[in-house]
């Protein structure tokens, strides 16, 4: 499954996009108002929104001001999100390996999600 978010401008550089999304501490203040949980262990973080269940998210690699991707510590569900970075641009792209009964589940909540994060980097 896949998912895109729409590109955003942002009053921010690259390079100022770039440092925000590589310090795990930021991802807090990104998450949705219904956000539960949001707990940092070293290299990863685990966030809970109501009514779903907790996710785990590693560093899985970034490219300097133009690329940062978080993917899932279980690999029961393995997926990443990848934001891209172009100037001031930024856009998210999920993909996950589901199979078709949990990408028709999970589609909805994920695609709101991923608007909810790129709607709050805009406001950065």
């Amino acid at each position: 499954m896949n998912i895109e978010s729409r590109k955003v401008s942002t009053s921010k550089s690259s390079e100022e996009l770039f440092t925000f999304l590589t310090s795990l501490n930021n991802y807090e203040q990104l998450m949705p108002e219904n956000t539960e949980k949001f707990e940092i262990d070293g290299d990863s973080f685990i966030f809970g929104l109501k009514g779903m269940p907790e996710i785990r998210l590693v560093s899985k690699g970034s490219t300097p001001n133009s690329e940062v991707i978080l993917g899932a510590a279980s690999s029961k569900i393995p997926f990443t999100l990848t934001f891209k970075i172009e100037n001031s641009d930024i856009q998210i792209f999920f993909k996950g390996d589901f199979n078709p009964m949990i990408s028709m589940m999970a589609k909805k909540p994920l695609t709101n999600f991923i608007n909810t994060l790129i709607d709050n980097i805009e406001k950065l």
